[in-house]
């Protein structure tokens, strides 16, 4: 079993920067992938990125060119680095993993509040 930690969410000013932590623990040797969903109020949660073990990386459309996920495999943590931020990113972030590339992400995190406004 695998247990996530996230950190770093906040409030910021549209056009700013924040970066998340994941922080993961437990059985992370069964980890495939991690990644980061969000879910705004009344929204579905969505998937913004995901990072394989291999360093292979996806990113949602509507974040490219802003986020970027990465990892630190010595530390066991993944980074959301999330730049020129809208009002429209406001959400709660999810940290979540997968044990395989079949399987969906079933292991997630408590989430942190992420508020762009002026």
């Amino acid at each position: 079993q695998v247990q996530l930690v996230e950190s770093g969410g906040g409030l910021v000013q549209p056009g700013g920067s924040l970066r998340l932590s994941c922080a993961a623990s437990g059985s992370i040797f069964s980890i495939y992938a991690m990644g980061w969903y969000r879910q705004a109020p009344g929204k579905q949660r969505e998937l913004v990125a995901f990072i394989t073990s291999g360093g292979w990386t996806n990113h949602a459309n509507f974040v490219k060119g802003r986020f970027t996920i990465s990892r630190d495999n010595d530390k066991n943590t993944v980074y959301l680095q999330m730049n020129s931020l809208k009002p429209e990113d406001t959400a709660v972030y999810y940290c979540a993993a997968r044990n395989d590339v079949s399987e969906p992400f079933g292991s997630w995190g408590p989430g942190t509040q992420v508020t762009v406004s002026s």
